[in-house]
């Protein structure tokens, strides 16, 4: 049998694709992956021109086109007299457009794309290979990842692209890009893997955890969000830069750090667990002089006080080598593995310290950015969506009524903003502080779950807002 013949039986395969295998303690992957099977009859030494065609063919389908329409930040910074205000003033919404790519990980219609995609998002319009268009809505976005999920509801089950596992991917070999550069929709390129690992890319000088894999697949702007594919035909990458600087040269975010999020994408919220220690890179001459055998693993520079690596025993001068189970090659590595490991597990920790091989059990809390309430204090929390706007709020700790200047009670903090919902029309954001809606004060959660039930459906209600050191009027029309 020829290795074309061979790889059209593999390749159709995939419109049904098989659900990723767990335990029966676990819940079910939220993707698709190949069976063992499938994948030891998939050819990957030997290429053919049919085979792009092929893949192109039945990968197709998975993969969707993103519209999205925003609030333009430049253009609502603007207010009577020239004064910048954040907010919108009425009857001037100001939107701009921008578009993208995500693909199909399930049947039931959640797709994968970047975070930068849809952010700020007032309206997502999804189009699938068929031309048909759905709304789509944000189930959870991380933009320290730039990773985003969507859902649609098609009616129908939708053909997925299965997911593979990206730690195997060699450099130099084949991949296939699907995505839609400047509009053009489903636009097909080829190329190798030119690097894997490339910790020092920052798309748009964001800080976010990186390990890019490097390809020379062509790239562009609409491509983001779009799979990068191997030759079995599963996604190892989610495309989100490019050098503007170059050509041929795009990065790709490997979906295995996808696949760590995706169960908390799908739940809404990404909470990462934390070490709580500063580490640096093993430089030539350090490793050296500490007697190590290679310059791998991450060095401690600090731990923080009242921290997990404190409490466990980490000290400064610690050289990481494997973490829960995982090699460290490097300072980033470290901060990943311990970003994913989850709050509240004991994970052990392999070490050097003065030349001796030690270990280490270390239980991990949540990160300090994902605690909505400082240790010690008990404060309020709307833990569901309020009907009708679409926010989620909770009261202000002391301290953060201290920095806003606030008195006692006064004031609520939104911790969530549903995409499409009126909250999001109206411009709010994430951090906002709301202090009355209509004349009203806000006094607390449960005062401004109270006033709320009062506002009439479709009737526009004055909200007033406080975003860092300013404060403005919104509209917000109740659904």
């Amino acid at each position: 049998m020829s290795c074309f013949t061979l790889l059209l039986l593999v390749v159709a395969s995939l419109l049904g694709g098989n659900r990723a295998q767990a335990s029966p303690a676990e819940e079910p992957a939220p993707w698709v992956e190949l069976s063992q099977e499938e994948k030891g009859k998939t050819p990957t030494g030997q290429v053919e021109l049919a085979t792009f065609a092929n893949l192109a063919e039945r990968l197709s389908p998975a993969v969707v086109h993103v519209a999205v329409t925003r609030r333009d930040p430049k253009r609502s910074f603007s207010g009577p007299g020239g004064w910048p205000f954040f907010f919108m003033e009425p009857g001037a919404p100001r939107l701009t457009e921008g578009l993208g790519t995500g693909f199909i990980i399930n049947s039931q219609g959640d797709i994968l794309t970047n975070h930068h995609v849809v952010e700020g998002a007032v309206e997502i319009r999804v189009k699938l290979f068929d031309e048909r268009e759905f709304p789509g809505q944000v189930v959870g976005s991380d933009p320290k990842t730039d990773l985003a999920l969507l859902r649609i509801d098609a009616g129908e089950k939708l053909q997925p692209a299965p997911l593979g596992d990206s730690d195997l991917l060699r450099i130099g070999e084949w991949v296939v890009a699907i995505g839609n550069p400047f509009g053009l929709d489903h636009t097909v390129t080829a190329g190798i893997v030119s690097a894997k690992g490339r910790k020092e890319v920052a798309p748009g000088g964001r800080s976010m955890y990186g390990n890019f894999i490097q390809t020379d697949a062509s790239i562009n702007p609409g491509n983001s969000g779009g799979p990068l594919i191997n030759m079995r035909g599963e996604v190892i990458g989610i495309n989100a830069a490019i050098n503007a600087a170059g050509q041929g040269i795009g990065f790709a975010i490997p979906v295995n750090m996808a696949k760590a999020l995706l169960p908390q994408l799908a739940k809404g919220k990404v909470e990462r667990s934390f070490l709580g220690v500063f580490t640096q890179p093993v430089t030539k001459d350090m490793a050296k002089a500490m007697g190590l055998k290679s310059q791998k693993g991450a060095l401690i520079a600090d731990v923080m006080e009242d921290s997990p690596a404190r409490k466990a025993g980490l000290q400064a001068g610690d050289v990481v080598t494997r973490f829960d189970g995982k090699p460290v090659q490097d300072a980033s590595d470290l901060s990943w593995l311990a970003a994913v490991a989850g709050a509240g597990r004991a994970v052990e920790v392999e070490l050097t310290r003065e030349g001796k091989e030690t270990t280490l059990s270390v239980v991990l809390d949540l990160h300090p950015e994902d605690v909505a309430i400082p240790a010690g204090m008990e404060v309020g929390k709307s833990r569901d969506w309020i009907p009708g706007i679409g926010i989620t709020v909770r009261d202000l700790a002391q301290e953060e009524r201290r920095e806003a200047g606030l008195p006692a009670r006064r004031g609520v903090l939104v911790t969530g903003v549903k995409s499409g919902s009126p909250a999001q029309t109206a411009g709010l954001h994430t951090g906002d502080i709301l202090l009355n809606l209509g004349h009203p004060a806000i006094t607390g959660v449960e005062g401004f779950l109270r006033l709320s039930e009062r506002i009439e459906s479709g009737r526009p209600v004055m909200l007033l807002v406080r975003r860092q050191d300013r404060q403005g009027w919104v509209s917000l029309v109740k659904e």
